[in-house]
């Protein structure tokens, strides 16, 4: 593909107010970027998934669940880490070259608490700017462990761990990125955030990951899982962003 960047940062999937917000508030929520109608598939497709996965895979914290690589767990994922205005906020927000660092799913468990606040990636990294994204599986809500961001933080030279003395207490300025099942949270990786608690009585599932410059060192090494039915069925664009 001849210089698929300049491609992809010339197009017009991302509304002009979504990219406004992502550079003035380091966040976006795009609201049902999946119809109801594909998100049932895609949630059956995504319990298949993570029920299948492999034991060195799966990755259990103290508050979530994660299992790696959707990339190669089946075509329904294909066109989440390819989507447009996905695509075309990583050209706003890295601005030159990038690639697919992460891909996973994350399950959020019932009756966990609040995630201290973070960013991605230290501006003195290789992998800074970091494009985060937030597929919701379910619906984010307040009771539920929606993300928190603090506006306009992406743009401060320090994080949180170096001003804050507790990083779980609520921020003066943070706001919950809520929505329906299928839409999608970007944001900027410097922009402070983590999730909310967790008080339901139910699990708050989405699939999340990250681009970062084409020279950083990515998360998971996607040449190297690569199945061959899936090098087989996925397009250029998407083997440019994998760096295949």
């Amino acid at each position: 593909m001849t210089d698929w960047f300049s491609t992809l940062a010339s197009g017009s999937e991302l509304s002009k107010d979504a990219a406004s917000e992502l550079r003035e508030q380091g966040f976006v929520v795009i609201r049902s970027a999946v119809s109801s109608d594909q998100m049932e598939h895609l949630t059956n497709a995504y319990t298949v998934a993570v029920a299948s996965a492999r034991d060195e895979d799966i990755h259990t914290g103290t508050a979530s669940t994660r299992v790696t690589d959707f990339v190669n767990r089946g075509s329904e994922f294909d066109g989440l880490y390819v989507f447009p205005p996905l695509l075309e906020a990583c050209c706003l927000v890295i601005g030159r070259a990038f690639k697919l660092s992460s891909f996973h799913a994350r399950t959020l468990r019932s009756h966990t608490s609040v995630e201290g606040l973070h960013v991605d990636v230290r501006r003195d990294s290789a992998d800074w700017p970091l494009l985060g994204f937030i597929w919701m599986v379910d619906e984010f809500r307040p009771d539920n462990g929606a993300t928190r961001f603090v506006p306009g933080s992406h743009r401060w030279p320090r994080t949180p761990a170096d001003t804050m003395s507790d990083l779980q207490a609520d921020h003066a300025g943070q706001v919950l990125a809520c929505g329906a099942a299928g839409s999608l949270i970007v944001f900027d990786g410097s922009t402070w955030h983590g999730h909310s608690a967790n008080i339901s009585n139910g699990p708050r599932r989405s699939l999340q990951g990250a681009f970062i410059p084409r020279e950083g060192l990515a998360a998971t090494d996607f040449a190297a899982r690569m199945r061959p039915e899936t090098r087989a069925r996925i397009g250029l664009l998407a083997k440019q962003v994998l760096a295949l």
